[in-house]
């Protein structure tokens, strides 16, 4: 492991230490089955990049830790009410590798769980300005309200693109991603910006600098999601082709594939009884076709425009945000 790559995930894991203390006295309390499941997952893995952007967002702008550290756990309390219900729609199994929450608790504590994160996460940013005349509490609720309206649009997207024969067009699939992953990046680096108590431009050129992160995030996530090394990814190989994720790389591909490549990729794609050499044959022609090498210009794209979001700040704040954004897009395959 590259030294720059260890700093950043021990940059990661030493805010991340802050926001567990933190989460774990707002997830607890009484009945002890349906708090220990809100908080299972939260126990059992992530990095915790949503809060670590309002974290630094924050103190981007002058901010310290303490003001951030509500709106930080309540991200990530909203990111894993996501996760939760994400897995009771695609009737996972298995995340962060343990059974999904609905499995190991239950579907009726599985929906609860996700019921209490999400409106957890509220009364976390809002608690502490109640009885105050500030608009920062205010302007955080709407924020992370908006965010998760766009969630839930994001994901309606993402089932009607799944359902649909149609291959989307790149222009779709951006503006699903842009919905359903990158909101959350937005409304961290927002939120941020609205714990220091800023001024609206800030607000925006953070925002601008999460959205663009959050693009560049999922595109280089659906690439290894088609193509990365499982001893790295964790993840099976070809799981995208054999359950017909229609992501970017996959939707690149299919374009540029002559007819017989084509076939051979269609013939595993959304086949779960795909045999290997069928889900390898596949692989092998979309990575021939050059797809890596275009999702990674396109995820550069994105990454610059974000770096130039935040141009006119200096501080090690944004140093490590520009960190956080060189990690994300040069995630090993």
């Amino acid at each position: 492991m590259g030294a720059k790559k260890r700093m950043k995930l021990e940059k990661l894991a030493e805010t991340a230490s802050k926001i567990d203390s933190f989460l774990s006295t707002r997830l607890s309390g009484e009945p002890k089955d349906l708090y220990h499941a809100a908080s299972y997952l939260i126990d059992h893995g992530g990095k915790r990049l949503r809060p670590y952007m309002v974290i630094k967002s924050c103190q981007l702008l002058g901010g310290t830790t303490k003001q951030a550290i509500p709106a930080a756990a309540a991200i990530e309390m909203v990111h894993n009410f996501t996760l939760v219900h994400d897995d009771i729609m695609d009737n996972d199994e298995v995340r962060h590798g343990v059974p999904t929450v609905h499995m190991r608790f239950g579907m009726p504590i599985g929906i609860l769980a996700g019921d209490l994160l999400f409106s957890r996460a509220f009364e976390t940013i809002s608690k502490p300005y109640l009885h105050k005349s500030e608009d920062v509490g205010l302007n955080l609720v709407a924020t992370l309200a908006k965010a998760c309206t766009e969630v839930c649009e994001g994901q309606t997207l993402d089932i009607s693109m799944a359902k649909s024969s149609k291959i989307p067009s790149e222009s779709q699939y951006i503006k699903m991603i842009e919905k359903k992953t990158s909101s959350l990046f937005v409304a961290s680096c927002a939120m941020g910006a609205i714990s220091a108590e800023k001024n609206f431009s800030d607000v925006v050129r953070l925002s601008t600098f999460g959205r663009n992160l959050g693009i560049a995030f999922q595109i280089i996530d659906d690439l290894i999601g088609v193509i990365g090394d499982p001893k790295i990814t964790k993840k099976p190989v070809g799981n995208d082709i054999r359950e017909g994720k229609k992501s970017l790389p996959i939707l690149m591909a299919i374009k540029k594939a002559d007819n017989q490549e084509r076939k051979v990729i269609l013939n595993a794609f959304g086949n779960s009884s795909v045999s290997k050499s069928e889900v390898a044959k596949a692989i092998s022609i979309i990575s021939s076709l050059g797809i890596e090498n275009a999702i990674k210009q396109k995820a550069t794209y994105h990454s610059n425009a974000a770096k130039k979001s935040i141009s006119i700040y200096n501080g090690p704040a944004k140093n490590e945000l520009l960190s956080l954004l060189d990690f994300v897009v040069q995630r090993s395959l």
